[in-house]
């Protein structure tokens, strides 16, 4: 496995690396992240923010405070979901990175699915 995994969005402007693995992997089935992906969920790793370093793009990274205390980051130029953030509380020295946006493999260890009562109604987490 790699110590260094680089990620990108879809039209290529924001490029990043992340110095670590990403833990805590999950995938979200909350309104929120389902609207924010347009999918049935949205899958997420955290790395600690001293981890992510932005390569280029970072003034094309645009945010949305869906919540008092939370931020989610998006290209602006093509519109992927790049990071969601708390802004205080217990997690708030870490990142939460779109792990579709990963360029580098990546196999995480364990995953979760959180949120799944609030889930699609044409979707089912087997």
């Amino acid at each position: 496995m790699t110590d260094i995994y680089q990620g990108s969005c879809l039209c290529g402007a924001v490029r990043f690396e992340l110095l670590t693995a990403p833990k805590a992997v999950s995938h979200c089935h909350c309104s929120q992240c389902r609207k924010g992906h347009g999918a049935a969920f949205a899958s997420y790793g955290s790395v600690p923010r001293e981890a992510l370093r932005m390569l280029s793009g970072a003034e094309v990274v645009s945010g949305y405070a869906s919540s008092e205390s939370v931020l989610r980051e998006f290209c602006s130029r093509c519109g992927s979901s790049l990071f969601w953030s708390r802004s205080r509380g217990a997690y708030a020295d870490w990142i939460s990175i779109a792990l579709g946006t990963l360029d580098t493999a990546f196999e995480p260890g364990k995953q979760m699915h959180v949120n799944a009562d609030f889930g699609a109604s044409w979707y089912k987490v087997a």
